[in-house]
């Protein structure tokens, strides 16, 4: 991403440590570490099949299972064979942003994923080759700067990167690269599974496919840039051996502790420049009553439901490490812990303003540190209250709807430390 800048952070009490779940103090059984399979050795119990839904488990057990099915080409979990060596033709690809979005994007019909496949899904790879692969990622997918939308090619290149990658175990260097793709889609990426079977009928779509509707609505998001195409990280083709699960992929990400920085960096990043587009009520500036009467809506349903998500999505990264604390995949975690700071850009605080200005989402995660982290950056909880707080005072929001609001960022932030998937 490009670099952030710094300034100066204040802030208000969170919740008391005795009251804080981090999920750190239960204890639950898991398979041995493997390197082939990580999903399946190091985030779930042994022997559950590989169809998964939600359900909710008590404090006591706080896992993830999963199934990994998907070969590798050179490495095998004894790393008993060589590892694979990055060509220097695709090396290339790093330095030349039309040629690797070319090679990443798969086409609408997916038909040339298997050469992007080829390229990326590798468990072991010589030398610095995982880091040349993540620049590409990048390069492939990114916007070309400041203010400049996604295309529809970079947008089918990102979706490509997670469908290769899905039950694939990152090879070390790559994690961090994938890790800023997903944070330059934050919006798409945190709308994974929402959209139903007629909507993901494609692995991206174009601007206008995005564009609100008379009520003031788009299935893809709130506050969504003109212009800006988008990922359906929900689409899946079994005939292309294509499923995108981004809830998986950030489960591979979240055992490097730059990755971890990365995406809780741009969910944070993105909870602040949500919360500034909100009106003084909390709500969808954009809303508009629905004409059939037997549906009640208000400016806030839509607003309530994304601030869940987002803060679903802080206590899932939580989740993940407390379960790789728990099995020894992070051995260390005062040395983890330590290198997620030194990687963390610092604080996110909302405008004291509304602003009304749509950027699109490669800014939404390169947004400006407003200063460094106060308190614990662990405790996602009270990261999250900070900001609220601090964006209802200075903006007058009504003490009742600050309540709401908090509530509902601690029960699902709560709830995502509770979830399971089996």
């Amino acid at each position: 991403m490009r670099d952030g800048g710094s300034g100066s952070d204040g802030g208000v009490d969170g919740p008391d440590k005795e009251t804080s779940v981090k999920g750190l103090d239960e204890e639950t059984s898991v398979g041995p570490r493997g390197r082939f399979g990580s999903l399946t050795n190091r985030l779930s119990l042994r022997g559950q099949p590989r169809k998964r839904r939600w359900a909710v488990v008590g404090a006591a057990v706080v896992v993830l299972a999963a199934g990994v099915s998907l070969p590798l080409a050179l490495a095998d979990s004894g790393h008993d064979k060589p590892c694979w060596r990055l060509p220097a033709a695709k090396r290339a690809l790093a330095d030349d942003a039309r040629a690797a979005t070319r090679a990443l994007d798969p086409g609408e019909d997916l038909e040339r994923l298997g050469s992007v496949r080829k390229l990326l899904a590798h468990e072991r790879v010589c030398d610095d080759g995982a880091r040349v692969l993540g620049d590409i990622v990048n390069t492939a997918t990114r916007s070309t700067g400041s203010g400049a939308p996604h295309t529809l090619a970079q947008a089918r290149g990102a979706y490509a990167v997670a469908a290769v990658l899905h039950d694939v175990e990152i090879p070390d260097g790559l994690a961090p690269g994938v890790a800023r793709m997903l944070a330059e889609y934050v919006v798409d990426a945190g709308r994974d599974g929402s959209l139903g079977d007629d909507d993901a009928n494609r692995p991206a779509v174009p601007a206008e496919e995005a564009q609100l509707d008379p009520n003031g609505y788009s299935r893809y998001g709130r506050f969504l840039a003109a212009g800006e195409a988008h990922v359906v990280f929900e689409h899946s083709d079994s005939y292309a051996d294509a499923d995108a699960n981004i809830e998986y992929l950030v489960a591979e990400l979240a055992e490097d502790p730059e990755a971890f920085a990365i995406l809780y960096d741009a969910e944070r990043a993105y909870f602040a420049y949500y919360l500034e587009r909100l009106t003084d009520s909390g709500g969808d500036p954009d809303f508009r009553p629905s004409t059939d009467k037997r549906f009640e809506s208000t400016p806030q349903d839509w607003p309530d439901n994304d601030l869940q998500d987002m803060s679903g999505r802080i206590g899932n990264l939580m989740k993940y490490r407390a379960t790789y604390v728990r099995n020894g995949t992070i051995p260390d975690l005062t040395a983890f812990d330590k290198a997620v700071r030194e990687h963390t850009r610092g604080t996110f605080r909302p405008a004291s303003r509304q602003l009304e200005d749509r950027p699109p989402m490669g800014d939404i995660a390169d947004r400006k540190a407003a200063g460094p982290v106060r308190g614990d950056l662990m405790d996602g909880r009270h990261q999250l209250f900070t900001v609220l707080e601090r964006w209802a005072e200075e903006r007058n929001v009504s003490a009742e709807r600050t309540a709401a609001m908090r509530q509902l960022v601690d029960d699902w932030y709560v709830r995502a430390l509770w979830m399971t998937i089996y």
